[in-house]
């Protein structure tokens, strides 16, 4: 384990201040993404240096689809995250906290980056930001060594580390629930506004951003959870800014059935009226 960055002590607790869920924690416990635990009253990282999933993806598969097209990244991920979407797609790595971990240094991350003729360190498949001390050794050691550095992310991390850690990243891939409150507030267990800031802050300080929604049947799938999303997008980030809408499939706590075709087709369709590039996956 490694000491925590961004805590404090707060009512002999710990508040962990990497992210808008501001975790006040008790010795021995954990935060809500589990893998932050109080030993002693230090906040400590379970998973520093510790990797789940290590693989050689096409970036088009992050998906970022106008960012160093038809070339390849070495992606990492490791376990936990600071939500608790039922319907997760990547459960076993990102909420069930039993999957086993291999060790990796960031001097091996870059090592094997090159060897693959890689053009960079794609940090996905769970919550890159909760993974942060890692990361941002990582991120540093990336770019000394002429990498890159790709996220794949919920987009909730505070401020202040958000801050420290953007001048390393080149491109993310933001995952964007849905653009009500409610929402995030009922199912991921968090806020949307956070992600909303962090997704402006990083198009103003040059950072290439592409957007994913992930389509949930009865959710977030109407005409007007469409357009709003699209409004949003179009008037904050820009008419060019790609969007993702991604098909749902029963997963996790979820079972409802999957997407169907005929309203991704739709949302393409009425985000086209004012995005230039919309893409669907998983169909």
């Amino acid at each position: 384990m490694k000491e925590a960055l961004y805590y404090k002590k707060e009512d002999g607790k710990i508040k962990c201040l990497l992210c808008p869920n501001d975790c006040l924690i008790a010795d021995g416990k954990k935060g809500r993404c589990g893998v932050r635990v109080i030993k002693k009253g230090i906040l400590y990282s379970e998973i520093y240096k510790r990797v789940t999933s290590i693989a050689l993806d096409p970036i088009e598969k992050k998906p970022l689809y106008h960012y160093h097209r038809g070339e390849c990244i070495l992606s990492l991920g490791t376990k936990g995250c600071n939500f608790a979407c039922p319907w997760c797609q990547n459960w076993k790595i990102s909420q069930d906290l039993n999957t086993p971990t291999e060790e990796i240094t960031t001097e091996e991350a870059v090592k094997k980056s090159k060897e693959a003729g890689s053009f960079g360190i794609a940090y996905t498949y769970n919550e890159p930001f909760i993974w942060y001390e890692f990361v941002l050794e990582c991120c540093k050691a990336a770019g000394k060594n002429g990498l890159e550095n790709v996220f794949v992310t919920n987009g909730y991390i505070n401020k202040e580390p958000f801050a420290e850690i953007l001048p390393y990243i080149g491109a993310m891939n933001v995952d964007v629930k849905s653009i009500d409150e409610g929402f995030y507030k009922k199912y991921c267990l968090g806020r949307l506004r956070p992600v909303l800031e962090n997704i402006k802050t990083a198009k103003e300080k040059g950072i290439h951003i592409e957007l994913t929604n992930l389509v949930i049947p009865t959710l977030n799938d109407s005409k007007e959870d469409f357009e709003k999303l699209v409004d949003w997008v179009a008037e904050n980030i820009g008419r060019e800014a790609p969007l993702h809408f991604s098909r749902y499939f029963p997963c996790h706590k979820f079972s409802l059935p999957p997407t169907p075709v005929a309203t991704l087709k739709l949302a393409k369709e009425i985000a086209e009226k004012r995005l230039k590039y919309v893409y669907l996956g998983n169909i």
